[in-house]
């Protein structure tokens, strides 16, 4: 049976947080610089999670600093320990363009669904 991971970026949701992110809309949010595959690369399915069979959806949230970097993720919504770790570690290790306010760099939130899913 081949493991695969699907990374659902193409509804992206972006908004704002009080104390990190503009509140205001921004002029441009952030993106993985390489695109999807920049995150799909830093995947690993868990093992734990494989031999167990768990698949569905992680929603983490990434908090991306004025320099593109991701500063904290946090789960929005869980499959299990593993393999919201696994999403997580996978978001921290890509670098983002940072969010764009006034044509300067802001701080900025991106929300970002990635499904885990053996076939």
């Amino acid at each position: 049976m081949k493991n695969t991971i699907y990374l659902l970026l193409f509804f992206f949701l972006f908004f704002g947080v009080s104390g990190f992110a503009q509140e205001e809309k921004l002029d441009k949010y952030p993106e993985p610089i390489g695109g999807i595959e920049a995150i799909i690369k830093n995947i690993i399915y868990p093992a734990s999670a494989k031999d167990a069979g768990v698949e569905g959806q992680v929603v983490v949230k990434a908090f991306v600093d004025k320099n593109g970097n991701v500063a904290k993720t946090e789960v929005l919504k869980s499959v299990n320990d593993d393999c919201d770790k696994a999403a997580m570690d996978a978001i921290k290790k890509t670098k983002f363009t940072p969010g764009i306010k006034d044509n300067k760099p802001v701080k900025a939130e991106v929300t970002i669904p990635i499904m885990f899913k053996l076939s």
